[in-house]
């Protein structure tokens, strides 16, 4: 059984690849599913068909961005003058959270997908790392997403231990937030040495996980390892419905 695993596109109104509003997503996160009998879909931002796109899933990917959540949408009054707003893509990736939530379809949150899930869930974000958590940790690392940037712990007795069979890993490192407070019924399952929470999931879900990394870039092993599980998860849900 070949799973069908639905991406949500960035967006730009604007600028680089066209004058004209465009949708666009590395290579890399389509390969990560592929690699292990899954077809990816390419799915654009439009809230109004989230109900339809997942009639045709079986799995779904909210990927990451240059981009932010807005703060209001946890309950934040304030917003740091670093935050960066696609209220479409956000209203689309939250409709088809919700919805996938839902069917208990595997989702997989990367990086901003990991933030977005956790809101969805109930809980809030850091907006900007360097003003609330003192650190020597380069959480938007310099050198290139291929490498790693740091390491991160991952915790025992959680789905994503179980993927791994690891205790620490090494992992890139692309983003100015994090997960402050858990959503409800959500396990932090990675920490950074400095603290900040570096994955996520919900057990009440069949396979619901997020990470603050990008594994599309297989930087180890373990990266691998979570697209294999995430697929296979994907492949079981196929078969079952």
């Amino acid at each position: 059984m070949q799973p069908v695993i639905g991406f949500s596109l960035d967006y730009e109104a604007s600028g680089g690849y066209s004058k004209m509003p465009w949708c666009a997503l590395r290579e890399n996160y389509f390969t990560s599913v592929s690699a292990h009998n899954a077809m990816p879909l390419a799915l654009p931002p439009l809230a109004e068909m989230a109900a339809h796109y997942l009639d045709l899933l079986h799995g779904i990917v909210i990927t990451g961005g240059n981009f932010d959540v807005p703060p209001a949408m946890y309950g934040a009054t304030g917003v740091h003058e670093t935050v960066t707003i696609k209220e479409n893509r956000t209203a689309f990736e939250w409709a088809l959270t919700e919805g996938a939530i839902r069917r208990n379809m595997p989702i997989l949150g990367i990086c901003g997908g990991e933030q977005l899930l956790n809101v969805v869930l109930g809980g809030t974000l850091i907006q900007h790392i360097p003003d609330a958590v003192a650190t020597d940790i380069a959480h938007e690392q310099p050198n290139p997403r291929h490498e790693p940037g740091h390491t991160v712990r991952v915790e025992n007795r959680t789905l994503l231990h179980k993927i791994l069979e690891k205790s620490e890993i090494e992992v890139n490192s692309a983003h100015h937030q994090a997960v402050e407070k858990p959503g409800k019924g959500v396990v932090v399952n990675a920490v950074s040495p400095d603290g900040v929470i570096e994955g996520i999931e919900y057990p009440e879900h069949p396979f619901c996980l997020g990470v603050q990394w990008h594994p599309e870039y297989h930087v180890t092993p373990a990266d691998t390892a979570i697209f294999k599980a995430f697929t296979e998860a994907c492949r079981i849900y196929a078969q079952c419905g």
